[in-house]
């Protein structure tokens, strides 16, 4: 079972499967990144200094010890920012690959043998040649 499992593991497949998780996982921080400390501010500005971290219906406020109970809708807005940009790359990447990957329609060279038809009508316009 070892040995299997071994195999599993060393085969290409799998071996690519595991750099594409780590590079997915890079990249998500890079987009994450993105999006919170550029696009979100620059956002926030146009739309008149919003700060979207800030966003929030406020359930239970904060009194004492007791901590504030909030629905953060500014954070899920930024999270769906991350995600379209997220997907939006991955499509384009996707498209280039596929683009780039594309093979070429193979050109076969094909002597036509005549069908019976095309064999009957030769034999016919030669008749009517001769004629």
């Amino acid at each position: 079972m070892l040995k299997e499992f071994k195999e599993f593991v060393l085969r290409g497949n799998v071996m690519d499967l595991a750099v594409a998780v780590i590079i997915g996982a890079a990249f998500g921080k890079i987009v994450t990144s993105l999006v919170n400390d550029i696009l979100m501010p620059i956002i926030g500005i146009l739309l008149g200094g919003i700060n979207f971290e800030d966003l929030k219906f406020i359930i239970t406020p904060a009194s004492g010890e007791v901590v504030e109970v909030a629905i953060r809708y500014g954070a899920f807005i930024q999270s769906m920012v991350d995600f379209l940009i997220i997907a939006v790359s991955i499509f384009v990447i996707i498209k280039l690959f596929t683009f780039r990957t594309k093979k070429e329609p193979e050109v076969a060279i094909v002597t036509e043998v005549p069908s019976k038809e095309e064999l009957l009508l030769e034999e016919i316009r030669d008749i009517l040649k001769t004629k």
